[in-house]
């Protein structure tokens, strides 16, 4: 009789061993939301550069400014509530540096900030796997810089670095 009972003891134990070693679901991960999305198409999660060499180009006024733009480069960072960008050989057509923000609740729009003409600008962005589409248009007035008119409808089609 003692050795059963002694028996049940021991296969309770290694039951109950068994059932606490025995590997649990891992919570499923968290539903990104739309916004965390749009983050990420931008940033890459943390932050992503974007360039013209390597196949992009940079259309205004549907005329080719790509040999403008060769060597342009665009910077999308975002940690926590914080956005910004930085840019390479721009031609005075963006800031050097800045930060950018959803237009409103169109999360597939920005806005950069600063004070070159395409600050402050409703900017539509597309993301296809490792390309980067930004549109958007410059109007007169301010829209002088030293080397000439920026005035025009722009669409910088962009490479992942």
């Amino acid at each position: 009789m003692q050795k059963i009972i002694l028996t049940l003891i021991i296969s309770g134990f290694l039951a109950v061993s068994l059932y606490s070693c025995k590997s649990k679901k891992d919570d499923p991960t968290p539903t990104k939301t739309p916004e965390e999305l749009a983050i990420e198409d931008l940033t890459g999660g943390s932050s992503q550069v974007w360039v013209v060499a390597g196949g992009g180009s940079v259309i205004r006024d549907s005329r080719s400014e790509t040999n403008i733009y060769q060597t342009f480069e665009i910077t999308f960072a975002a940690s926590g509530n914080n956005k910004n960008y930085s840019t390479i050989n721009s031609n005075d057509l963006f800031d050097a540096t800045g930060n950018w923000s959803f237009v409103g609740t169109n999360l597939d729009k920005i806005s950069l900030s600063g004070t070159k003409p395409a600050s402050e600008r409703e900017i539509s962005f597309t993301r296809t796997g490792n390309d980067l589409r930004l549109v958007f248009s410059i109007t007169v007035p301010g829209a002088e810089i030293p080397s000439g008119a920026v005035a025009g409808n722009y669409t910088f089609n962009l490479k992942k670095k």
